[in-house]
């Protein structure tokens, strides 16, 4: 037997109604970033010649790889509802150490570049670690590694300099089938996400940022899910540090702090809520973008760069009044 529009069980149209609206209400803030992107694109593409080429994609997705990165691990340390600025010394860190330690034998390179990551996640873990047994606000704990990490840096290399094997930064720019480096990575990072968030781990990770009570009394393990949440975190930072020095040569003990902020902001503007619980890759993906046009965009309306951080403000705050605002009305209607 099957229920008909009377039955109790068949969804009446206010119902449907009811939920088309929630889930674009829950999609709002990735809507108005993708609206944003567009309209910075068309802008960037009627002063400029050739933005709508695979040439401006290489050249584009190369200037905000190191960001997408770094936001990656911000994002899963959002959607988990903390916040990790420690990412910033972990590239700073990951940078001198590959353009002090980096040689032309490519066993050496390979490596340093493992004991990079590994130190990535390792800092990372202990960030949750410390966050989850001493009880410690996220923002206190990974202000305070942030600043360890950064001083290491500077005690390794005090200004810019060291460099890194011409091989090395020929890989930043290899091509493939028209598309460089930074496309197929960005590309499988996509892949990693669509996975990542499907696995238990992933699955977790979101469901203790909705609720952690809720989630404790699932018998998820908080400490565990800190542990992985601000592990990939510092292994994102680690990865950024490393594909940075592809595109710089160099090391720089301070380069870390112009990605803290931005990373936390490109995570925003896609759409991820700073009260855990929500969030998607490619929202970041999108808002790091937008950040980086927005230089570009600058550039060719001949004006003042200190108009770059002003346009990044207006933005972030348009997609925070976008999310407030659909969480505001989703709770509304939820009652």
């Amino acid at each position: 037997m099957t229920a008909d529009a009377t039955s109790p069980t068949a969804p009446t149209g206010a119902a449907r109604s009811r939920g088309r609206r929630t889930w674009l209400l829950d999609r709002a803030p990735f809507i108005v970033a993708c609206v944003m992107l567009a309209v910075i694109v068309i802008l960037y593409g009627s002063m400029q010649q050739g933005v709508f080429t695979l040439e401006e994609l290489n050249i584009d997705t190369a200037a905000a790889m190191t960001l997408i990165l770094v936001a990656t691990g911000q994002t899963i340390v959002l959607i988990r509802g903390g916040v990790d600025l420690s990412v910033g010394g972990m590239v700073s860190l990951g940078t001198v150490i590959a353009a002090t330690q980096f040689t032309d034998d490519p066993a050496t390179v390979a490596m340093w570049s493992v004991i990079i990551l590994a130190l990535g996640f390792g800092i990372g873990a202990l960030n949750g670690l410390l966050i989850s047994a001493l009880r410690l606000q996220p923002f206190l704990v990974t202000l305070a590694t942030w600043s360890m990490l950064s001083g290491t840096a500077m005690i390794i290399l005090p200004t810019d300099g060291g460099s890194v094997p011409g091989w090395w930064i020929g890989f930043g720019y290899a091509a493939f089938l028209g598309l460089t480096s930074p496309v197929w990575m960005l590309i499988c990072l996509v892949v990693f996400w669509y996975w990542f968030r499907s696995t238990r781990v992933g699955i977790n990770i979101k469901a203790t940022g909705s609720s952690e009570k809720s989630a404790y009394l699932s018998g998820i393990s908080i400490t565990r899910i800190n542990l992985v949440t601000y592990g990939l975190s510092g292994l994102f930072a680690a990865m950024a540090a490393l594909y940075l020095t592809t595109q710089t040569g160099a090391g720089s003990p301070t380069i870390g702090r112009d990605y803290i902020l931005p990373s936390v902001a490109a995570a925003v503007i896609g759409g991820v809520s700073l009260f855990g619980g929500r969030g998607h890759l490619l929202g970041t993906v999108i808002g790091a973008f937008i950040l980086t046009l927005i230089g570009n965009l600058v550039f060719v309306l001949r004006v003042s760069s200190y108009w770059q951080p002003v346009m990044s403000g207006a933005i972030l705050l348009i997609a925070v009044l976008a999310s407030s605002l659909a969480e505001k009305t989703a709770r509304t209607q939820e009652q």
